[in-house]
């Protein structure tokens, strides 16, 4: 997008300008068009998730012109019952997968395997301090925090070995990653292992 005379360009097109109409091939020529006064032009919006839009402001930053609409914050109480809801919906849906081990205990009196219970009781843990996490939030700044929270995550590098299998490490590589805490829960046990990861740590 271009911005000239007060005007935002969505597309190329014919322009006039200093007497002289130009055709959209004008927009192929960056130095034609700094020499008009037309400038590139980026809009910036508040992320919708959190904040509404509200009045557009236009400002010259270097070389370019940038539109960046006001935030207007949402109710956070609404944005808390949102992740509340979500942490429920999730304890309920990970709770599923160990139904039967309970149901199974019901019916037939075997026990449930210590590592299924193990898991069972963390779920419950994790949601009690997402919960408390969650309740005592009082800004955006915290909810767009937890829903994005920054981790650095250490994986071994893959590679293949000269009989033409795959094998990971010893070097490892890291990177930020960002997690919404809403959706990260303990794994099950019976979930299958990665073999190149090594650690995730809330920086």
């Amino acid at each position: 997008m271009w911005y000239y005379n007060g005007r935002i360009i969505n597309r190329p097109e014919s322009i006039k300008a200093n007497g002289y109409v130009y055709n959209q091939d004008l927009f192929k020529d960056e130095n034609k068009l700094a020499e008009l006064g037309i400038k590139p032009y980026r809009l910036v919006v508040p992320d919708s998730k959190y904040y509404s839009q509200g009045a557009l402001n236009i400002s010259n930053v270097d070389n370019e012109v940038v539109g960046t609409y006001s935030a207007i914050g949402k109710d956070v109480n609404i944005l808390k019952k949102e992740m509340l809801k979500t942490i429920k919906n999730q304890l309920s849906s990970l709770l599923s997968n160990t139904d039967w081990y309970y149901l199974r205990k019901l019916r037939t009196g075997t026990d449930v395997p210590s590592d299924i219970q193990d898991y069972s009781d963390a779920l419950y843990s994790e949601y009690d301090t997402k919960k408390a996490e969650i309740d005592a939030m009082s800004k955006i700044s915290q909810i767009q925090e937890y829903e994005n929270r920054s981790h650095t995550q250490v994986r071994k590098v893959q590679s293949t070995n000269s009989d033409g299998k795959t094998i990971y490490g010893p070097k490892t590589e890291s990177f930020t990653t960002h997690i919404n805490m809403c959706m990260h829960w303990t794994a099950h046990p019976d979930d299958e292992v990665d073999p190149a990861f090594v650690s995730l740590t809330a920086d």
